[in-house]
């Protein structure tokens, strides 16, 4: 009998699933509790209303099982036994979806994963007030049907509905954000690092930046995203504090070399973190649904004191330190997201028009630490000069710092944000498509995406949903996708798996 089982991520064990210990560091106890929990939600679904405080323990539940997020079993334990305590004994056993037969496994694997993503969306929105009774609705419905001996044709229509929701919540997120704290504007980032105390901020969460810029204003302490919080420099509301001065560091799975014995505090927000090494431990801290067994928890009074103490007490690098990402440079551009690329959308079509821009790649998603993640790299680097590169997520890591200069002002790489704002992406695609009075799939526009974890699964139905076409998806296609539903993709939605980039260049460009 296997120890465990899971095939959520793109990493996980031969291409076919983790049994003996997770490719992500989570131990088969971890693993299992994970699994106990998300029977836990399911029978929550199906036996308790749609309330308040139920919705936010759907929420919450299935953000902490989502790739890199939670690896501490006690806290993880809490959570069961939390919802047992409303629910009685669970009856629904997880492993009965993971055994039975392999195309209904695989739709409802597809719906599951995608409702973890959404489930990290809904989070962040909620964290600044924002929410939606269809998509709270959606979690009780989709964990129903997850439970539930439905046909294939029910679930595939539930999975394109899950990416439906999708939408409807990256939506939210993004007026959440916007609303929050302003339209996001183009800024160059610097990766070098100023000698004296820091704290380095990763995950997804604008918040508990937001919160940590607040209680560190003219403590002399600097403030540097990492990963997925690069972003975050181009919101006017963030970055009116001088105090935020760049970023540190690469994308999340290169962070057990990143932070080895760093001089400052590192402060985790959400996903993704690795197994956290000795070497950097005791600077470590965690808050809202990331947690890691020996580091301190900031709980939701979100008092950032011993963070704080920590970076003081660390002090930081005696002189200024040149630090530079994967490819040499020390300058990253982000904060293109739909406001403003649209504002310059006029200039784009007149580009498109005349020739001047031949072809539109989106090249983004989720980073990982598997080899084959080298493609993205060569691919961006071997894209024509008259074209032009819309990015997004952490993916971007692996070619943001590259210079390839600009056509007729408008930079050739425009970094669209996070994960979530894929839904900048979308809406400049659909904006484009009216202008050129064509459906998306005939805009000279190619996707060209990198899955990790659950949230990029959600991405992906979204764009199913949409109809998008001929996207190109790796470094390898999800091993919880069956032969037969595989086929139903590529027929339906013409989905590709990666060549190489010149062969794949040569094919999008004909």
């Amino acid at each position: 009998m296997n120890k465990m089982f899971c095939f959520q991520c793109e990493q996980t064990a031969k291409c076919t699933g983790c049994t003996v210990t997770g490719v992500c560091g989570k131990t088969p106890e971890v693993a299992n509790l994970q699994d106990e929990l998300t029977s836990s939600l399911i029978k929550l679904a199906n036996t308790l209303p749609k309330t308040e405080e139920n919705t936010e323990l759907l929420i919450e539940g299935l953000f902490t099982t989502i790739t890199n997020v939670n690896f501490d079993a006690q806290n993880i334990r809490e959570d069961i036994d939390n919802i047992v305590q409303k629910t009685g004994q669970k009856d629904f056993d997880i492993q009965s979806v993971w055994n039975c037969d392999e195309d209904i496994r695989s739709l409802k694997s597809l719906i599951l994963f995608g409702l973890k993503g959404i489930a990290a969306y809904a989070h962040h929105a909620r964290v600044l007030g924002y929410k939606d009774n269809d998509i709270d609705s959606f979690f009780f419905e989709a964990l129903q049907a997850v439970s539930k001996d439905l046909s294939a044709d029910e679930l595939l229509a539930l999975v394109l509905k899950t990416g439906e929701i999708n939408l409807k919540c990256m939506e939210l997120l993004d007026k959440a954000n916007t609303e929050t704290y302003g339209t996001p504007t183009p800024v160059s980032v610097t990766t070098n690092i100023e000698k004296g105390p820091f704290i380095v901020v990763t995950g997804h969460d604008l918040k508990d930046l937001a919160l940590l810029l607040e209680q560190t204003k003219d403590k002399g302490i600097n403030i540097y995203t990492h990963g997925e919080m690069l972003p975050c420099h181009a919101y006017p509301e963030l970055k009116k504090y001088p105090h935020l001065k760049g970023n540190f560091g690469t994308a999340w799975q290169n962070q057990q070399k990143e932070f080895d014995n760093i001089p400052a505090a590192v402060l985790f927000t959400t996903n993704c973190i690795m197994p956290v090494k000795d070497s950097y431990k005791d600077r470590v801290f965690t808050t809202s649904v990331v947690e890691y067994p020996g580091t301190v928890h900031i709980g939701e009074d979100k008092d950032f004191t011993p963070v704080i103490q920590k970076a003081l007490e660390l002090g930081g690098y005696k002189e200024d330190k040149k630090m530079t990402g994967i490819n040499g440079g020390d300058v990253l551009t982000t904060g293109f997201g739909h406001g403003a690329v649209l504002s310059i959308a006029d200039k784009i079509i007149d580009a498109v028009k005349k020739g001047d821009i031949r072809h539109i790649f989106l090249v983004g998603g989720c980073d990982g630490a598997k080899p084959g993640r080298n493609y993205y790299t060569e691919f961006v680097k071997q894209t024509p000069d008259d074209t032009i590169v819309l990015t997004l997520a952490c993916g971007k890591f692996r070619f943001n710092d590259m210079d390839l200069g600009s056509i007729d002002g408008i930079l050739r790489i425009l970094d669209m944000g996070q994960c979530n704002d894929a839904y900048s992406a979308i809406k400049v695609a659909v904006e484009l498509s009216k202008a050129f009075n064509c459906s998306v799939n005939e805009l000279p526009l190619s996707l060209v995406l990198s899955w990790y974890e659950q949230k990029a699964v959600c991405i992906l139905l979204t764009l199913l949903y949409l109809g998008i076409e001929n996207i190109r998806l790796g470094p390898t296609l999800p091993a919880f996708v069956s032969p037969n539903v595989l086929n139903i993709l590529v027929d339906k939605f013409k989905i590709k798996p990666l060549s190489t980039p010149e062969n794949d260049l040569e094919e999008i460009l004909g």
